[in-house]
């Protein structure tokens, strides 16, 4: 593994010798615009492996994505080979259909301590929750970034994320939509404690969220990648182009269904993702990712 490859990989090419917050973010917005978030290889018929080298493979050499486990963990290795004291911290998701966080550590974060503060790195959210920058570790503090207001409330050592939501204006009207963004003003995003954790205890997770019947990565296949001012998703079918702030603090939404012969070509063009193996769409959860 080569940090000048993966580099190579997130189009980087600014400065790695000091180890402060400007360059922190700049690794962390070029990776986070580079490789999808996504779970495309459970529906090609591979495994999701949490191994450090076939993740750097799959990700950097083999130009894909990966969830939360296989982003943050070359994240992590990048930024400790670089020198940034790095933590890894396990987190529950909130469900809103259910309105509970889930019963298990079921996503993978990052800590960074520079010069004494911590921050938060989390490069595998992905969708409209996903972090556009490094979120210092205070508790009631509004953070403003491009996606919206982030905020980290803290009780009792438990750490929650939530997100103020903006208004969306759908383009394409026709196309139903399953999320109530007008009701929604605040979206709980998940929560963690500052248990340093080792990769080998995600290993039962990694392995239920790609077996499990009900898992959301079962029942939806999902791509999504941060661009320079918004998002593009393609979950199932639908194609989801998100313009964040477009005018009056409102984001612009356009939604298409595909055909089941533009999937391959969207892929490609939309995410820079081209498949070894034969992928088979699927969005069959009413779980709602925006």
């Amino acid at each position: 593994m080569d940090i000048k490859e993966y580099f190579a990989r997130i189009s980087y090419q600014g400065p790695c010798d000091k180890l402060d917050l400007e360059t922190l973010t700049g690794i962390f917005q070029h990776h986070i615009r580079a490789v999808p978030f996504e779970n495309l290889s459970i529906h090609c018929g591979e495994r999701v492996e949490l191994d450090l080298e076939p993740v750097y493979h799959k990700i950097v050499r083999k130009n894909r994505g990966g969830w939360c486990m296989e982003n943050n963990h070359l994240l992590s290795w990048a930024l400790k080979t670089l020198g940034y004291d790095v933590t890894l911290l396990g987190s529950k998701v909130y469900v809103p259909e259910y309105d509970a966080y889930a019963d298990e550590i079921d996503h993978l974060l990052l800590k960074v301590v520079l010069h004494g503060q911590s921050y938060i790195v989390d490069g595998g959210f992905g969708m409209a929750y996903q972090l556009w920058q490094p979120m210092e570790l205070i508790s009631g503090k509004d953070q403003p970034q491009t996606p919206g207001i982030f905020r980290f409330l803290e009780e009792n050592g438990i750490w929650y994320l939530e997100k103020v939501k903006r208004k969306q204006y759908v383009h394409s009207q026709n196309v139903s939509t399953s999320h109530n963004e007008e009701k929604e003003v605040c979206r709980r995003v998940y929560l963690f404690t500052l248990q340093p954790r080792d990769i080998e205890e995600f290993r039962p997770r990694n392995e239920h969220l790609q077996t499990a019947p009900g898992s959301l990565f079962v029942t939806k296949s999902i791509c999504s990648l941060q661009t320079t001012d918004g998002i593009r998703a393609l979950v199932g079918w639908k194609l989801t182009e998100i313009k964040y702030n477009y005018k009056d603090n409102m984001d612009l939404v356009e939604i298409r269904i595909l055909a089941d012969e533009e999937i391959e070509k969207t892929l490609k063009e939309k995410f820079n993702i081209t498949l070894d193996k034969k992928f088979v769409p699927i969005n069959t959860s009413r779980l709602s990712l925006f």
